[in-house]
């Protein structure tokens, strides 16, 4: 299971591909997508969406998206108007879709065209951003790369930094509790207790303290706030209910302590914090998930220069990792990855990962 090789060959996607077949290609990907990782209602209204469209949706809306400036797979284009139409589901305001989020047979892309033309002005905005969510499940990730780490030798004592924290609900993993594959790790009184199906070897058996959790986002999401914890339940997938109990579990834990998030950009946020002192005996390390497709690229290449140049100065008392769960879209998967120093870079895929946590394939050995 844990060799990539006998993952099935999916057809190459370019996530930076613009304009021509594009956006159809994107939302055909969406869809498959969400049948691999066992949403078949959100597949269900992604391709309605589409459909709606090719079947001569014309409005403003049904424009801007078929005409997409930018990359529309890694925009999320097609999540983005499925949250909008999620979001008219969960607020009841536009009764013709229960038929689709309950699952029973309709005819899908009728419903979605007349949902779309009937609330063209209030769908809109919900394309100038992507989707926000955070799985709390992905914490799982990051904390078998902690156990991962700490057995290689690095401080067992983490200085977690996040970007893309969206509303911070993975900068609250301390709060949580982590059965993997039999390894325990946290709280007893936890927030949100985490057993995602293993496959493979379990992670190492290692303690492991979290000094502190700092996070950054352009547009940070408050978790307390009524309206905003709306909007983020609307990019959940409906078929996954787990998710929506996290959500409750999530908001009521911030209510407790907010999670530490600075309204600023990757780039910034990453150079500001790489710039600090660092305790001895600490493993600094930088975390995301979902979050690098959505960065710009100027913003990749100096999060890439500034990490590699704090691994240049980084020592044994004073290390640096780079954990990542960023989608392979080749294989409908997410890779935990880690790299980390001192020594030179070292770098290696500890993982194939279910989007919100439900598995975990571990490969690591």
């Amino acid at each position: 299971m844990g060799d990539s090789s006998q993952r099935p060959d999916y057809e190459k996607i370019d996530m930076s591909a613009r304009g021509g077949g594009a956006v159809p290609t994107a939302f055909a990907n969406q869809v498959a997508y969400c049948e691999n990782a066992g949403a078949p209602i959100t597949a269900r209204v992604v391709a309605a969406i589409w459909a709606a469209i090719e079947g001569g949706l014309d409005n403003a809306l049904a424009r801007r998206i078929a005409q997409w400036q930018g990359a529309p797979l890694a925009d999320a284009l097609p999540l983005r108007i499925a949250g909008g139409l999620h979001s008219l589901h969960l607020s009841a305001d536009e009764p013709a879709l229960l038929p689709i989020y309950r699952g029973i047979g309709a005819d899908d892309a009728s419903i979605v065209a007349n949902a779309m033309q009937a609330h063209e002005a209030r769908l809109l905005p919900w394309l100038d951003g992507p989707p926000q969510t955070n799985e709390a499940g992905r914490s799982s990730n990051f904390i078998a790369a902690m156990l991962w780490l700490a057995d290689q030798g690095l401080p067992p004592r983490f200085q977690c930094l996040e970007i893309g924290s969206s509303a911070g609900i993975n900068l609250m993993l301390d709060r949580y509790r982590y059965d993997l594959g039999g390894v325990e790790v946290g709280p007893a009184d936890a927030a949100m207790h985490f057993k995602p199906e293993w496959q493979g070897a379990p992670p190492p058996d290692h303690p492991i303290a979290i000094v502190s959790t700092r996070g950054c986002d352009v547009a940070p999401v408050d978790l307390t706030d009524a309206a905003q914890a709306l909007r983020l339940k609307a990019y959940i997938w409906p078929e996954h209910s787990v998710r929506f109990e996290r959500m409750e579990a999530a908001i009521a834990a911030a209510k407790v302590a907010r999670p530490d998030i600075a309204g600023m950009n990757a780039a910034d946020f990453v150079e500001a914090e790489l710039a600090k002192p660092q305790e001895p005996g600490t493993t600094r390390m930088l975390m995301h998930s979902i979050v690098w497709q959505y960065v710009p690229q100027d913003q990749q290449e100096r999060i890439t220069a500034a990490m590699e140049a704090a691994g240049a100065r980084a020592t044994r008392e004073t290390p640096l990792a780079w954990v990542s769960v960023e989608a392979d879209r080749t294989v409908h998967r997410h890779m935990l990855r880690v790299r980390y120093w001192p020594g030179g870079e070292r770098s290696i895929q500890l993982a194939w990962s279910h989007p919100h946590g439900a598995d975990i394939d571990w490969i690591a050995g």
